[in-house]
């Protein structure tokens, strides 16, 4: 009897291994790359047949001893929809497969960033989203050390629709329905970006040993010993630090969310504003705040609470009914409710707001106000607050997932056997810190790339960082231009392109909402790269040369288009030359046909020039007629001698 429940086990457990195993990628609804061969792969028992059948063909192929197999389909037109039947000792059928072009949209949070986040903004195209031509496979924020993973944990094709849309990249739906309006093919969107990521942690092992710091710090968490004690640590810290200012705030105990609460006593300050700049000072902590508004009459069913950004957390109460609550600083405030907890008469809003480290309050320059059907209640101004905990600033965790080499093994890696059109790349506010080095890590992540896809000459389009923070007087240093710069760099590698986007920014949010002309931008990028239209004008004017006539630099550029103009101003702005000594100032800038002029009478004798180099180059007016923007430059003449 037990050698025959042994041999039953036996044939169970071998069956069990004997089923074709699909990544998650090869499934239904998925878009193939078009006009080139496909390979289509996966898993099995050892020396299975496995059997593929796809437009009246049939292909064949055993999988080898570790199981793996792979059969690669000629090259397609785009078009279907089709069906694919797979046959080992199991029958898989994939059906709504479409031909067309596969683009993966890489980066950090601005890639990342969902419709969902815009949806205020672009109501009318979410509203007209119904396109099962444009669709998204959505890549698990997964970071791993040990090795490269051959598949991903989720996933899944889908259509893009009035409410799928809203878990789509808004850059790179924007994008597809820019290229899909163009040339009528089908779009797969690949998503695979994960918010505050560097460039090192999407490049290979082998490939990140150019860069021995990185190679070192990745060494460190390859086998997850350390990677695991500093995500226990860093959970751990963060629970203390939240239960004892849940534990000490006196507004949880005393139910400062209440309505009719006693705040005579409170003091004032003006909203949207920061504490730190207050009586309070720069604490951290929770602080309450309340503000007493009338509602006339209630006219709608439900209505909607805009509190622009907070720093950091926030609980927010109207009339003491909770109506909502965000974790961290940077989505925005859009609370909707049930319009029956207000009054025709006083109402109170009540926002308790945890700041766990820098300056906490309100962010300036947003929109504070109670929406309710056509009418709009604006909520700046006075506010009374009152300090419910006082903490000490909550420990900056590791961010492990950040760390070289491992979002390329998860979240990158499991794609290489899929062929794909080409690169979109939104990323750099997080390579700041390092900007000179931007320049080396992208070589290397390109080359990183094109080899893992075995295309030499893959598109690679990248979106130059956006204007942001305030903008300053003077000319200064900023490693946000010399990032700018190093994204400018990276045109000299082949079949690369680059969105400028210094005019798409908001100087107090780091995830403007304008993605719309962001993803317009990198289809001009894209139709010129990757579809080779070549009298297109797909970018601004870009820097190409300087020389030296007397106290004047005359600088030429390419991608003038129909010529320059200084947009909406007669005088050209943004233009800041220097010395010998390297102090920079302000310069007198005119157009003379493909060229700029530029001059201080204050300098000599200048060798260095700056266009739009700042944080938030809010003058810089440099435009072609096609109303793209000129790219921010260095150049200096001392570097050529």
């Amino acid at each position: 009897m037990k050698k025959l429940i042994t041999l039953m086990i036996l044939f169970l457990s071998i069956s069990a291994t004997a089923q074709i195993k699909l990544p998650r990628l090869i499934s239904d609804g998925m878009i193939l790359q078009r006009d080139t061969k496909v390979k289509i792969w996966g898993w099995a028992s050892a020396k299975e047949k496995i059997e593929l059948n796809f437009n009246h063909k049939t292909y064949k192929t055993v999988t080898t001893e570790d199981g793996k197999w792979m059969i690669v389909l000629p090259s397609q037109k785009a078009g279907g929809p089709y069906e694919m039947t797979l046959k080992g000792n199991n029958t898989i059928v994939l059906k709504n497969i479409l031909f067309g072009d596969v683009w993966v949209c890489s980066g950090q949070s601005n890639m990342e960033l969902p419709m969902d986040r815009l949806k205020d903004k672009y109501k009318d195209v979410i509203a007209k989203a119904e396109n099962s031509n444009i669709r998204q496979f959505l890549v698990p924020d997964q970071y791993y050390f040990a090795n490269e993973k051959e598949d991903f944990i989720s996933g899944e094709w889908v259509s893009a629709n009035p409410v799928s849309v809203l878990q789509f990249s808004g850059v790179a739906y924007f994008f597809a329905l820019e290229i899909y309006e163009k040339y009528k093919i089908p779009i797969g969107l690949i998503n695979s970006a994960l918010g505050g990521s560097p460039a090192e942690s999407w490049i290979s092992e082998e490939s990140v040993k150019k860069f021995p710091d990185h190679y070192q710090e990745y060494l460190k968490y390859k086998d997850g010993t350390l990677e695991k004690q500093i995500e226990e640590n860093d959970q751990k810290v963060s629970n203390d630090w939240y239960k004892l200012a849940n534990n000490t705030d006196e507004g949880l105990k005393n139910k400062w969310k209440s309505a009719d609460l006693n705040d005579l006593d409170w003091k004032t300050m003006n909203i949207p504003g920061y504490w730190a700049d207050k009586e309070l000072g720069n604490m951290n902590g929770v602080v309450w705040f309340r503000k007493e508004f009338v509602v006339p009459k209630v006219k709608q069913n439900t209505a909607k609470l805009i509190l622009g950004r907070i720093v950091d957390a926030d609980s927010v109460y109207v009339n003491g009914h909770f109506v909502g609550t965000t974790s961290y600083q940077y989505p925005p405030r859009i609370y909707s409710f049930d319009a029956n907890i207000l009054k025709e008469s006083k109402n109170e809003i009540a926002v308790r707001v945890i700041n766990n480290s820098g300056k906490g309050g309100f962010v300036i320059d947003k929109p504070y106000q109670l929406v309710s059907g056509n009418d709009t209640l604006d909520l700046k101004g006075l506010w009374k607050y009152k300090l419910g905990a006082k903490m000490l600033p909550l420990p900056s965790p590791t961010f492990v997932r950040w760390k070289p080499v491992g979002l390329y093994n998860a979240m990158i890696a499991p794609l290489k056997q899929y062929s794909i059109k080409g690169v979109l790349w939104y990323q750099g506010e997080s390579s700041t810190k390092k900007p000179l080095e931007y320049f080396s890590l992208m070589e290397t992540l390109i080359a990183n790339w094109r080899t893992q896809w075995q295309q030499q000459k893959l598109p690679f389009i990248l979106v130059q960082l956006t204007n942001f923070m305030e903008s300053k007087p003077e000319p200064v240093e900023s490693n946000w231009a010399a990032l700018r710069q190093q994204q400018l760099n990276v045109l000299k590698i082949p079949n690369t392109g680059m969105a400028v986007t210094i005019d798409l920014g908001e100087w107090n949010d780091i995830h403007p909402l304008n993605k719309y002309d962001v993803g317009k931008r990198l289809a001009l990028q894209a139709r010129k790269i990757a579809y080779g239209e070549k009298n297109l004008v797909a970018s601004g004017p870009l820097f190409k040369s300087i020389e030296q006539r007397e106290n004047k630099l005359i600088l030429s550029f390419t991608n003038t288009g129909s010529g320059l103009i200084a947009k909406d101003s007669p005088i050209l702005k943004g233009f800041a030359i220097a010395g010998s000594k390297g102090k920079f100032v302000w310069a007198n800038a005119t157009i003379e046909g493909d060229k700029i002029i530029v001059w201080s009478n204050n300098i000599i004798n200048p060798i260095k020039v700056r266009y739009a180099w700042a944080d938030n180059p809010v003058e810089a007016n440099l435009y072609n007629k096609e109303n793209l923007p000129a790219s921010p430059f260095e150049e200096d003449l001392s570097r050529r001698e």
